[in-house]
């Protein structure tokens, strides 16, 4: 393994160790490049502090100490220039060794150095409990228990809707699945919490409201769930009776479970996370047939008349039943966010080989996210969107080197490429709620943070990445040296500073002096959790990155 991480200061000789980790896997996983959980260093807290009109103390800039501005966490030197001055560690005389911390000596005739060996907080059980069994969960778990019960129920023949809806059932959690995955649904819903809660209603609610507009997922999943398991039953049922059904309806309703059995099962974590083209290819394209035969099942099977054992050719009796307006509006859902698919030109930006820079026309709102491909129907990719505002001429995604297509982006760089004009909304578009927050966030998350404190002066950025400007480029940079003033952002490059600083004692004091009400976290897995459980450790609300369960 390489050496140690270094905060040195050459004339006094010292080094404040931190965590062993590699430069190149380091700058990799702060630019967002892989998630190497295991690798990533934690480092303590920088044992410096701010010289107050006394020549015997330390002259240090540094994030943590409210004596240097009781107004603001931000110092002079810390902006998005690549002229940021290196923190000065000379040890003056009389300085004393801070607590948790032992004195190590080097060879070479080196003097003593300085090794943190503080041990890492421990987070309480009940802590760990409540971030795992999150608002997704809950969702989740409700509306699979509900269904489940009502299944259990029309077994035993005490559940007299689902003897003569199942289909009903089936169809209308499905549809509730769509609906909260579609664009334009969510649009609308962050639409109603943002303006019928941000003028009068208390904190709490706003905080409930975002939390069910990040995980609304749970219903997704839970729903789909839940229509497989009617499905199932449906089935079932039908093969019970098959002696008076038709063949046709028999064998539609079949083929219509196998299908949407498959397109389920085919977005399971596992699945999803680490066959992204198989998860996308049959969630997607297998979902689409399996509606297309669950048409063909509602009309066979609401036309058949198993009493006299003839079809009917009676519109109005179609018409009349519920499954057929469901699997209407299932269909207008799944249709929407397709028919805004455009291929436009974009302009590719390329500061450095792990980077990508796109460059769109038309400005956009803050918070939201959008998909692009190569193609117009295969392997679409999502990304934060940054922009000036609505009436910016153009927006901007950040794609950081991760996978083939990302790769293709900085190697083969596209002259168009296939997106749905209509944009979706992540949890950060929830921060016109509050009115006043932080967007922390690592390496490529800039992407989804930036446009939130771009376009309002009541966000506080802070941002943690490994030589951001050389890595990110000019047009990134520009960008947040023309809108975010010195005091309302942290740049923290980590490559220069020896190291991540302790992003949660760097909440706390941004908290304070900030007077924020709400952090919005987007970071890699394990910077995610450290953050999350500090934050809820010390009382501080957050929202933090998200991987679909």
């Amino acid at each position: 393994m390489s050496p140690a991480w270094p905060l040195r200061d050459e004339k006094a000789g010292v080094e404040l160790v931190g965590a062993h980790v590699s430069h190149q896997e380091y700058d990799d996983a702060e630019k967002g490049l892989y998630d190497s959980s295991d690798k990533l260093p934690v480092i303590p807290p920088m044992a410096h502090q701010r010289q107050l009109a006394d020549e015997k103390k330390l002259q240090v800039d540094t994030f943590f100490s409210k004596e240097s501005n009781p107004t603001s966490p931000i110092h002079e030197g810390i902006t998005p220039f690549s002229s940021v001055p290196a923190l000065s560690l000379s040890w003056p005389p009389g300085w004393k060794i801070p607590d948790g911390a032992k004195v190590v000596e080097r060879d070479q005739g080196r003097k003593p150095s300085i090794t943190n060996i503080k041990p890492k907080e421990k987070i309480s059980r009940w802590i760990l409990f409540v971030l795992w069994f999150n608002t997704y969960r809950k969702f989740f778990t409700f509306v699979t228990l509900l269904n489940l019960t009502g299944i259990i129920l029309a077994a035993l023949g005490r559940f007299p809707y689902a003897e003569n809806h199942l289909g009903a059932l089936v169809l209308g959690n499905l549809l509730m699945a769509i609906l909260m995955r579609n664009e334009l649904f969510l649009r609308v819903l962050y639409i109603v919490a943002i303006y019928g809660l941000r003028s009068w209603a208390p904190l709490c609610i706003k905080l409930a409201a975002t939390s069910v507009l990040q995980h609304v997922g749970g219903i997704h999943s839970g729903c789909a769930l839940s229509g497989a398991g009617w499905l199932v039953y449906k089935i079932v049922e039908i093969l019970r009776y098959r002696a008076i059904q038709h063949p046709a309806v028999v064998a539609s309703g079949i083929i219509t479970n196998v299908l949407v059995i498959i397109s389920v099962l085919s977005a399971f974590p596992w699945v999803r996370n680490t066959h992204h083209n198989v998860f996308e290819r049959h969630h997607r394209f297998i979902g689409w047939l399996g509606l297309a035969t669950t048409w063909g099942f509602v009309i066979m099977g609401n036309s058949y008349d198993i009493k006299v054992g003839e079809w009917r050719s009676d519109a109005n009796s179609l018409l009349s039943v519920q499954e057929f307006w469901f699997a209407v509006f299932m269909t207008i859902f799944v249709l929407i966010p397709w028919v805004t698919l455009r291929e436009v030109p974009v302009h590719v930006e390329i500061p450095s080989p792990k980077v990508a820079v796109l460059r769109f026309d038309r400005g956009m709102q803050q918070g939201l996210l959008g998909r692009i491909s190569r193609t117009s129907i295969m392997e679409y990719h999502a990304f934060g969107i940054i922009s000036e505002g609505r009436k910016s001429p153009c927006h901007y995604m950040i794609c950081g080197v991760q996978g083939d297509f990302t790769k293709d982006l900085v190697a083969n760089p596209p002259k168009t490429v296939w997106t749905r004009e209509l944009k979706f909304a992540g949890v950060g578009h929830a921060s016109a709620m509050f009115k006043r927050g932080i967007r922390i966030c690592t390496g490529t998350g800039i992407g989804a943070a930036l446009s939130t404190c771009i376009q309002s002066p009541n966000w506080f950025l802070i941002w943690i990445g490994s030589n951001q400007e050389k890595t990110f480029g000019p047009t990134i940079t520009g960008l947040i040296r023309k809108h975010i003033e010195p005091e309302r952002m942290i740049l923290w490059d980590s490559k220069e500073r020896g190291g991540r600083p302790d992003t949660v004692k760097l909440l706390k004091e941004v908290w304070e002096s900030f007077g924020a009400e709400v952090i919005f976290i987007t970071s890699n897995m394990q910077g995610n959790d450290e953050m999350m459980q500090g934050c809820r450790a010390a009382g501080l609300h957050a929202f933090g990155t998200l991987w679909d369960f």
